[in-house]
């Protein structure tokens, strides 16, 4: 098996995880092995991926991570790939679509040397027009300047320097997850908290203009724009707040 590993954690995705699946299929750099981490789906999550795993380019594997919670699949889907010889971990999530350079991106990012990078988001074009999408510009926007300035960001124990973070488009190498400890299984928001983590353990961490992956909008749509917004401001981590199920 491939060194390089994706891991997609997911709960409830029927409707959304196909496309995530197939857009994997359709990178530029097939040479990956995808687990995706089921984290109690009652509806037809598993059926969908191993309907594409029958025509995958690449092994597809699908694990149950029974406790609740986004960090503690990811974390489990992560170590998974590391017992099982991954030496470097992209994730993204059941309702993005990783655009066809993704895992391209992140390789040539870490062969570089860096021990994580972080990728560019962007909002779905099959969910929301063109003001939906600038929107999701803006908010991205807001969440990056805020993080730089929260106090929590800004500690004198931190080797790196804030960068904007969405947990559904990263990638590490398996040395540096298991030297920061992982992402953390709680509390709430984990991402922000796992970046934290890696800052205060290395320097080496990198953006990439050209890893995309953009993402679902759904939960815009859910909250408003001035609820989201005001997510935003209060926890800065670059991602969308939960899913309103």
């Amino acid at each position: 098996m491939t060194a390089l590993w994706v891991v997609v954690p997911a709960y409830n995705e029927a409707a959304r995880i196909s496309a995530t699946l197939y857009a994997l299929g359709d990178q530029t750099d097939t040479d990956l092995t995808l687990l995706v981490v089921d984290n109690g789906s009652t509806d037809t999550t598993v059926e969908a991926v191993q309907a594409f795993a029958g025509c995958a380019p690449f092994p597809v594997h699908v694990i149950v991570e029974p406790e609740k919670g986004v960090g503690c699949a990811v974390d489990t889907g992560f170590r998974h790939a590391i017992a099982a010889g991954a030496t470097i971990i992209a994730r993204t999530d059941a309702d993005c679509i990783p655009r066809p350079g993704w895992v391209a991106a992140a390789r040539a990012a870490l062969g570089d040397g860096a021990g994580m990078v972080c990728g560019r988001i962007t909002a779905r074009r099959d969910e929301h027009g063109p003001v939906g999408r600038a929107v999701f510009a803006v908010l991205v926007g807001l969440a990056a300047v805020f993080g730089r300035l929260r106090p929590a960001h800004r500690g004198s124990g931190n080797l790196a320097p804030y960068r904007m973070h969405a947990g559904n488009n990263m990638a590490i190498t398996a040395a540096l997850y298991e030297a920061s400890g992982g992402m953390p299984r709680r509390p709430s928001p984990t991402d922000r908290l796992f970046l934290n983590r890696v800052r205060r353990t290395t320097s080496s961490i990198v953006g990439s203009r050209s890893m995309v992956v953009e993402n679902s909008t759904r939960r815009l749509r859910a909250y408003g724009v001035l609820r989201t917004a005001r997510w935003y401001l209060d926890r800065g981590s670059g991602t969308l707040p939960p899913d309103p199920r």
